[in-house]
Order: C-alpha cells, then sequence, then structure tokens
C-alpha cells in the first residue's frame, strides 16, 4: 500500500460477511483490507495458503477485524461452491463478493500467443467470474437481505484496446457484458451485480518490461491526464461503493477507475 491509502471509518459492512478472489496481494489484498476497516467478515481465497495468511494476519492487526482464508481455485466448480459454503458455514451469511482473480499472459501479437495462454487466460478470466457469480448468487437470492457482487474488468476491453493484449481485453471485455447480463437476470432476487474496470493501478502488473516504477510514474506523469496511475486502494473505494447501501439503486453498471486514460 502506498502514503495515498486511506481506509474509511465509517461501518457500512457492520455484521455483513464479503468474500473475495484473488485476495493474496494487490487489489484483491486492499480491498479485503478495506472492507474489513469497514466492519465486515471477510474471506479471503486464491490459490496459495500463504499470500492468504498474509492478509488474514494484515486484517486482524489493523483492528482485530474477522477473516478466513480458503484456498480455491476459480477455474474449478467444486472449489468456488465449497468456498461460498465455507464463508457461509463460518460465518452465516453471503453479504458481498468481489470476483477479482484474474490473470494476464500477453505482451506479444495475437498471432504469437499460444493456445496455452489463450486458454489460461479464457478459464481464469471469464469462466472464473461465471462460477464465482453463479455460486454466490445461488446464495445470496436465498437470503432475506440478498447480496451485492462486483466483478473486476479493466479499461481493457470494453473501454480500450492496446497492442499485445488482444486475448486479456477479449476476456476482460467479457467480463463487463457477463455482469450486465447476470445484473439483469438477478435483481429481482435481491441480488445487485456490478463492475469495476480500473486501468493502470500501482501493482506489478502495470510495469512495462524491463520498467522500474520511477520509469512508471514519469510515463504516467506524461501521459495520463490525472497524471499518475491509480493506487490499489483508490479501486478499493470503488468497489466498496457499488458493494455498499450507497449505491442501493446502481445495477449492471461497469464503473471506470483509470486515471481519466479513456475520458
Amino acid at each position: 500500500m502506498t502514503s495515498r491509502t486511506r481506509f474509511s471509518d465509517r461501518t457500512r459492512f457492520t455484521g455483513r460477511t464479503a468474500l473475495v478472489t484473488g485476495a493474496g496481494s494487490g487489489i484483491g489484498r486492499t480491498i479485503a483490507l478495506a472492507l474489513a476497516a469497514e466492519g465486515a467478515q471477510v474471506v479471503v481465497a486464491g490459490r496459495r495458503r500463504e499470500p492468504l495468511d498474509e492478509t488474514v494476519r494484515l486484517v486482524e492487526e489493523a483492528g482485530g477485524g474477522k477473516a478466513l482464508a480458503v484456498t480455491a481455485d476459480v477455474t474449478s466448480a467444486a472449489d468456488v461452491e465449497a468456498l461460498v459454503a465455507a464463508a457461509v458455514d463460518r460465518f452465516g451469511s453471503l453479504d458481498v463478493a468481489v470476483n477479482n482473480a484474474g490473470v494476464f499472459r500477453g505482451g506479444a501479437p495475437l498471432a504469437e500467443l499460444s493456445e496455452d495462454d489463450w486458454q489460461t487466460q479464457l478459464d481464469i478470466n471469464v469462466t472464473g467470474v461465471f462460477l464465482a457469480l453463479r455460486a454466490e448468487i445461488r446464495q445470496m437470492r436465498t437470503q432475506p437481505t440478498g447480496g451485492a457482487i462486483v466483478n473486476i474488468a479493466s479499461t481493457f476491453g470494453a473501454h480500450t484496446r492496446h497492442p499485445g493484449a488482444a486475448a486479456y481485453s477479449a476476456t476482460k471485455a467479457a467480463v463487463s457484458v457477463l455482469t450486465r447480463g447476470a445484473a439483469l437476470d438477478h435483481i429481482r432476487d435481491g441480488v445487485r451485480i456490478n463492475a469495476v474496470s480500473p486501468g493502470a493501478v500501482e501493482t506489478p502488473m502495470s510495469l512495462r518490461p524491463g520498467e522500474t516504477t520511477t520509469d512508471r510514474a514519469e510515463r504516467a506523469a506524461a501521459t495520463l491526464p490525472l497524471g499518475r496511475i491509480s493506487t490499489t486502494s483508490e479501486i478499493a473505494a470503488a468497489v466498496l461503493y457499488l458493494t455498499s447501501d450507497d449505491a442501493s439503486s446502481v445495477v449492471g453498471t461497469d464503473l471506470v477507475v483509470d486515471s481519466g486514460a479513456t475520458a
């Protein structure tokens, strides 16, 4: 987290259970910490246990929040269903879900992309979101208070395209469309579904090959309207807004947070 990271002292999520996939680092970890800071009981998920345990430790150290780490592969329907069940078994409900797990395999023209890299991105970025959405909705629609879901898409895809990222962009565009379709299907079930599309964020994914963080900052200062890239806490703030009661009439939107890059 950077010096600009701030977590609210509001308690919009007190008594609610939140699930975050891809929560072992970066945006996912910051979202989990932000939800916990506002009172949520947080279930953090990912494929590797050690970084999840670190997220749990950070949640607990930040203010004594409750957190549970669950290893899960979002490309496995059984894993995702067990993940939702674990959240409900431990905390009694599933009120908020953030489908953040994703992967980028690219940097070269599409004709040079391997089938394995194509399939990996499709499996995690699209099928993984579908499987998570399906399991989360099935639980939330059984609850009197329903629930709120945010899928992490990207400005790459529905909002802009870049050389060397055709396959990744296709998968993230699919997330945006899937979000809108699911939102229409299930709002009458009491489940609100939206997306956040980050632009460049202060994580390793936004570094170009051979680029340092100083190089990146200089590039952003010269090319982005805001003059800098977003922090993970700024992405978390957008997610918390959409999953809170502050956004109770926001359904099927794709909120872009990109320092003005696609303005």
